[in-house]
């Protein structure tokens, strides 16, 4: 085998090896985000099923914290608004979506009633970690 065809063997080879490097340097870092983006979710939910106000709202980003003024505030209209994130009765995360200045984590909720629900949380960076910047729910289809 002459150098020339060293060479065209060796590359596809490098090729594959620099993704499985880039790959596995990716993974952690998305693991630990995912860890970090479920602790705070799961924080405020918790912290919604004690009526625990104010860690409920440690848990918001300044933006909700600006809107709502106070930890009784902020319940209140959790209360009134999103009784399944008040009050879920179960809770699996699904895929997170990264975007440019957020991230959308989807979580499949039951709520005290039993009816499923999405719910998309709008996940923004803060100097501490992640903070919840908005809450949707969507019905679950749950077909015929």
């Amino acid at each position: 085998m002459d150098k020339r065809q060293r060479t065209r063997v060796g590359l596809p080879v490098l090729l594959v090896l620099t993704g499985l490097v880039a790959m596995i340097s990716v993974s952690p870092l998305a693991d630990e985000t995912d860890d970090a983006i479920q602790d705070v979710i799961l924080t405020q939910i918790e912290a919604f099923a004690n009526d625990d106000e104010l860690a409920a709202w440690e848990q918001a980003s300044a933006g909700i914290q600006r809107r709502f003024r106070s930890p009784e505030t902020f319940l209140q209209m959790v209360r009134l608004v999103y009784p399944p994130v008040h009050r879920a009765t179960a809770i699996r995360f699904r895929q997170r979506v990264p975007h440019d200045h957020f991230d959308i984590q989807v979580v499949r909720l039951q709520g005290p009633e039993g009816r499923l629900w999405d719910a998309y949380y709008r996940m923004v960076p803060a100097e501490n970690g992640w903070k919840v910047g908005g809450v949707r729910l969507m019905p679950v289809d749950m077909g015929i």
